[in-house]
């Protein structure tokens, strides 16, 4: 996609002396930190969505927290935007860089600083990968809850950007919940603490605002994550279902018992059939839906909970219900389960992951109503989700080498957000809004929100120079997409122009 249909005009009025910018950079970081030709910048020309690109004017990669706060000192004095990034296996365009700005590159930050077993706190850089985490925390019989499906590459400082959850994210909550504290740079250059290691800080709750960010208000140099013990027991199951409705039906049974796995993920036919082709987990290739469920805790609460999660998911139409013989065969079922969206590159050219969450007991009419959008649009969905907190990923399978397909993939994803909407859900789980679902923010909220969402943005950062164009419409941008709105649950017109 062309940067021009993404930018708008508002987002490009930055007006300062290229030579002046590079020249003051050069001054605070080492040569090779400095980034200028255009073809060593393509590296940095999309996130994970790469039907969006844009080179930056520069990219930069400091590896002090005082380079940092020279390099946004520098941006803030001539007007200069910044986009922070991480691993960039972002999803919504939301490390897109900006044509006129500086691209601030965090991946030098990799160290894992400490790994405090008494306290059950681990210090870590913006760039450590998530599961390098638990790896870390294992020798003392610890781990870190939050696990994206992405977490073998994707970096601490991305999940705070985006409040990441994960397959455990049901019982153990997103990121927010399982960091401390958060060390920020500002974009004046000042660098500040949000939280405390204590079991609460005084004042407002700040990280819970810089979780969800999305890079909009501050750069995150370091920050203290909580360690979780590593579960006495362990038990994974695996059922098979006739048809999608019965499968969401079974998720709602299971937490309406009062039951909380550590995990209950959904994958739909499609999606079985990629992962188990790509992994071999020994998924059933027939089945219409399948979930994977984990339940942890003492031996005791586990077995009492696998004979009545059994028994549940029995009652609601499972076919074949199998449990992990052993640890390996339990890796194997979520192997299949994180391996989903790569998989289903292997039969598809291209595809589009989305993001949005429901009510849990809407979850067989939302799947149906997404396979008729599907069909209407004439394009296929494979669904893979959080079944347990309703966040679905429908993944639409397209060519983007054939004229118009990426449009109409564009339109059949803005759809399902609105579907999500309307039926009392949100646009975004864990992805964040980015580029891609910024006309949707015109949908889910009204002027008067928004206004409050700019006004927060304005009180970090005045001048608009972090990430802009990301996450928060401006008044312009909704009146040009229609300034549509949900209320009470009507949808507005359904032929409006999209994009």
């Amino acid at each position: 996609m062309a940067a021009d249909s993404v930018y708008r005009d508002e987002d490009l009025q930055f007006a300062f002396d290229r030579e002046d910018l590079v020249g003051r950079l050069r001054a605070v970081v080492p040569p090779d930190a400095l980034i200028l030709d255009r073809e060593s910048l393509r590296v940095y020309e999309s996130d994970g969505l790469s039907a969006y690109r844009q080179l930056p004017l520069v990219a930069v990669l400091p590896e002090t927290i005082a380079q940092v706060q020279d390099i946004l000192r520098i941006c803030h004095e001539l007007s200069v935007p910044v986009v922070a990034r991480g691993a960039g296996t972002s999803l919504s365009a939301g490390a897109l860089p900006h044509p006129r700005g500086v691209l601030l590159h965090l991946g030098k930050f990799n160290r894992i600083l400490e790994v405090d077993a008494r306290r059950r706190i681990a210090r870590v850089q913006p760039g450590v990968r998530n599961l390098a985490v638990s790896e870390a925390a294992a020798p003392h019989g610890l781990y870190y809850a939050p696990d994206p499906s992405s977490q073998i590459a994707c970096t601490i400082g991305g999940n705070i950007a985006e409040n990441s959850g994960g397959v455990h994210c049901l019982k153990y909550g997103l990121t927010v919940h399982n960091v401390l504290e958060i060390t920020m740079v500002t974009v004046e250059g000042e660098r500040v603490t949000l939280g405390s290691l204590a079991p609460d800080a005084p004042g407002y709750d700040l990280p819970a605002l810089a979780h969800g960010s999305e890079g909009m208000l501050g750069v995150v140099v370091e920050a203290a994550l909580r360690l979780l013990p590593q579960p006495q027991s362990r038990q994974v199951l695996l059922a098979a279902f006739p048809d999608v409705s019965s499968a969401g039906e079974a998720v709602a049974g299971v937490i309406g018992a009062g039951i909380v796995p550590a995990g209950l993920e959904m994958m739909d036919n499609p999606a079985i059939r990629a992962a188990e082709a790509f992994v071999g987990a020994g998924y059933p290739v027939d089945a219409a839906a399948i979930l994977i469920c984990e339940l942890d805790g003492h031996p005791g609460e586990v077995d009492e909970q696998l004979h009545r999660v059994r028994e549940l998911l029995g009652r609601h139409g499972a076919q074949d219900i199998r449990v992990a013989r052993d640890s390996r065969e339990a890796a194997r079922f979520w192997a299949g389960r994180k391996a989903a969206f790569p998989a289903v590159g292997r039969i598809s050219p291209d595809y589009y992951c989305m993001d949005g969450t429901i009510p849990r007991h809407r979850l067989g009419e939302v799947l149906a109503r997404m396979g008729e959008l599907g069909e209407a649009h004439g394009l296929r969905i494979a669904n893979v989700f959080h079944a347990g907190d309703g966040n679905l990923h429908p993944l639409i399978l397209y060519d983007g080498n054939a004229p118009g397909e990426l449009e109409r993939t564009e339109e059949l994803g803005g759809r399902i957000l609105e579907l999500c909407i309307e039926v009392g859900g949100t646009i975004t789980g864990e992805h964040g809004v980015g580029m891609e679902k910024i006309n949707q923010m015109c949908v889910q909220f009204a002027e008067p929100e928004l206004a409050q969402f700019r006004a927060v943005k304005k009180s970090f950062d005045p001048r608009g120079l972090l990430n802009p164009g990301k996450a928060v419409p401006t008044l312009h941008r909704c009146a040009e997409f229609g300034g549509m709105h949900v209320h009470d649950g009507q949808l507005p017109h359904p032929g409006l122009e999209r994009y």
